[in-house]
């Protein structure tokens, strides 16, 4: 499978544990940063176009659709 530019989200990542999402994420968008942080993080509310921020439940599964912002 190759790198998809124009994937911006990526729903099917959610319930798979943190290591191999990122990994897919960064395999699909390699332009783009991905940070692995658990649910309810501090976070400064800005959007950035090359950061996908993947949210973590308690048991380190991806809880919400990571997307591009």
């Amino acid at each position: 499978m190759s790198a998809s530019p124009d994937k911006s989200s990526w729903p099917e990542l959610v319930g798979v544990m943190a290591t191999p999402a990122a990994t897919q994420i960064a395999h699909d968008r390699p332009d783009v940063a991905v940070e692995v942080l658990p649910q309810g993080a501090p976070l400064m509310p800005d959007y950035n176009a090359k950061r996908v921020r993947v949210f973590l439940d308690l048991y380190g599964t991806v809880d919400k659709t990571p997307v591009i912002g």
